[in-house]
């Protein structure tokens, strides 16, 4: 007899499969290289930087959402939740650009 899938395993097993994917589609190959360490350490900076701005545009997608959400229910307080979801996944977004106009990178 085969039991029913619960609502916690089938949560579990998107979760496993979308952290599985993301491990499969956004993995690099890393290279070592003889050469210049300032050269290695920007690398490492552009890294960076790009794992944070792709944090930054999910953010920014969750911030849409919000908003879009609010809207169609009337809720305020969700509504300023979602901007600020919005802006701040913006700002984590272009986060190397911010710093690079102020000068700071």
């Amino acid at each position: 007899m085969k039991k029913p899938t619960t609502k916690r395993a089938k949560i579990f097993m998107s979760v496993w499969s979308v952290l599985t994917l993301c491990v499969v589609c956004f993995s690099t190959t890393a290279f070592a290289t003889g050469g210049d360490p300032i050269t290695v350490v920007n690398n490492l900076s552009d890294f960076i930087f790009s794992a944070i701005k792709a944090i930054g545009i999910i953010i920014l997608g969750w911030g849409i959402v919000q908003v879009g959400m609010s809207i169609q229910s009337h809720d305020a307080s969700q509504r300023s939740q979602g901007f600020l979801c919005l802006f701040g996944g913006l700002v984590i977004a272009f986060a190397k650009e911010i710093l690079a106009a102020i000068g700071a990178v």
